[in-house]
């Protein structure tokens, strides 16, 4: 099968210029002006852009979680990233205490394995960090091509580990060339925070967010930094929501450390008012949304360099599931629904008012995510010899989000009634039409697991 895309305003990280793209198989072959390729189908792309395809870093499929499972999985998690124009995303597998990381990837690939639409990898959660953890994490690195082990610094008592643990850990990820990533939130203030309110009667979804004041972000994302100063080790903080988390890497710059930094989609362009609402469970998530000076903190983060990746913690429950907290917050499963829009809020709010410019978008919506975790320049670019995940993109359509359409296994939008300028028209995944004319063109299993090299010091 081949495929040639003519005459698209075509955008990379770096470049943005008019051209056609030849397909051929699953590969880009050729990039330029009038190529002479003849092919089996012909997609004209004047005045759109042509982006590759989004990669979201941050996402949990079938995740055990309070009780309850997120209500996405593999099929439909990754059919709704791919109509919003993410082809790729990595998964979080989270060991059981007490159990080893091998099993804990066996459970993962039976979720992922023949189920998956779009390409897919898995950071390993360490929660149970001993010397035969040690071992099976060099396993995961040098074997698997899982390079990435993500850490907790709350939920004691499941998924957190001790910071003697965590720099263990560290030591021996640095030593065959992973990478440490982060939930950093001071789970023992929380923790008290938690009970004092639910002591007090506070029990509203409002004190989820007072429960986790930024401090709590602040503080554990500047010891975290501290920590991978200390042993050496390449780190990533996950999900950054504040301004007080930002300083503590502008911080550690001025001792020429690297660190690598994702905020979300809601970060970006919700804050903690909508906790004050009636179904503010809707937006219950860790770490909360927070106030309006933070998105501009954040804003500005992607633009000095600071922050480098834009996911999205995907991790839908319905509303149904949501009740489980009706009477008390702390028992809310935390996450929200966001895969399927991360790429148009992003350009919309982004690009479109003038925030971020394209090249920015296409670095922190995809190529950053490629390189930061070992799969740049097979994705998250437009090259020759590059899986050909394209996005064909109207920059001009105008769209309004809602639960009635899109495609998460959500019954209610995070974003409901967002109107929004520039929308995923065309997706190819490798090779293949995915999505065209609003309907999904591939089948469970096409999706496959993307095996990472080592992880990089520079993008």
């Amino acid at each position: 099968m081949s495929i040639l895309i003519k005459n698209g305003r075509v955008v990379t990280a770096e470049s943005d210029y008019i051209a056609d793209v030849y397909v051929e198989g699953e590969q880009i072959v050729a990039v330029g002006k009038d190529l002479p390729y003849k092919a089996n189908r012909i997609i004209n792309a004047k005045n759109k852009l042509v982006f590759p395809g989004g990669i979201d870093p941050h996402v949990h499929l079938d995740m055990p979680f309070m009780g309850t499972y997120s209500s996405d999985d593999y099929t439909s998690g990754t059919r709704a990233a791919l109509f919003g124009g993410t082809t790729m995303v990595i998964d979080f597998i989270l060991q059981t205490q007490g159990d080893t990381l091998k099993n804990a990837l066996k459970t993962w690939q039976e979720k992922s394995q023949g189920k998956a639409l779009g390409d897919y990898s898995y950071h390993m959660a360490v929660t149970d960090f001993n010397k035969k953890t040690a071992k099976e994490v060099i396993h995961m690195i040098e074997k698997e091509g899982i390079t990435s082990f993500k850490t907790f610094m709350a939920y004691k008592g499941a998924l957190m580990i001790d910071d003697g643990q965590m720099v263990q850990l560290m030591k021996v990820v640095k030593e065959h060339g992973g990478m440490v990533t982060v939930h950093a939130t001071n789970g023992d203030i929380i923790d008290s925070m938690v009970a004092k309110n639910r002591a007090e009667g506070n029990l509203s979804p409002l004190y989820h967010y007072l429960s986790q004041p930024e401090v709590t972000e602040a503080e554990a994302s500047a010891r975290f930094t501290d920590m991978l100063h200390y042993t050496g080790c390449p780190g990533y903080i996950v999900h950054m929501t504040c301004e007080g988390a930002l300083n503590a890497v502008r911080d550690c710059s001025h001792r020429n450390q690297k660190l690598f930094v994702e905020t979300c989609t809601q970060y970006l362009t919700l804050d903690a008012s909508l906790y004050k609402r009636k179904d503010g469970a809707k937006w219950v998530m860790s770490p909360p949304l927070r106030e309006k000076k933070d998105q501009v903190a954040l804003w500005s983060g992607i633009n000095q360099g600071l922050v480098q990746v834009v996911g999205t913690d995907h991790c839908p429950f319905t509303w149904k599931q949501k009740q489980m907290g009706k009477k008390d917050f702390s028992k809310i499963p935390n996450g929200h629904p966001a895969i399927e829009h991360r790429m148009e809020l992003l350009f919309s709010e982004g690009v479109n008012k003038g925030r971020i410019s394209l090249n920015k978008f296409v670095e922190v919506s995809s190529t950053n995510a490629a390189k930061i975790f070992g799969m740049y320049p097979r994705k998250g670019t437009i090259s020759i010899g590059a899986d050909a995940d394209l996005v064909i993109f109207n920059p001009k359509k105008k769209h309004t989000l809602s639960h009635k359409t899109h495609h998460m296994n959500a019954d209610y939008s995070s974003y409901e009634g967002f109107k929004l300028t520039g929308k995923t028209e065309t997706v190819l995944m490798r090779g293949q039409v995915a999505i065209e004319k609003n309907e999904c063109h591939l089948e469970p299993g096409y999706g496959k697991f993307v095996k990472r090299g080592k992880i990089s010091l520079t993008i």
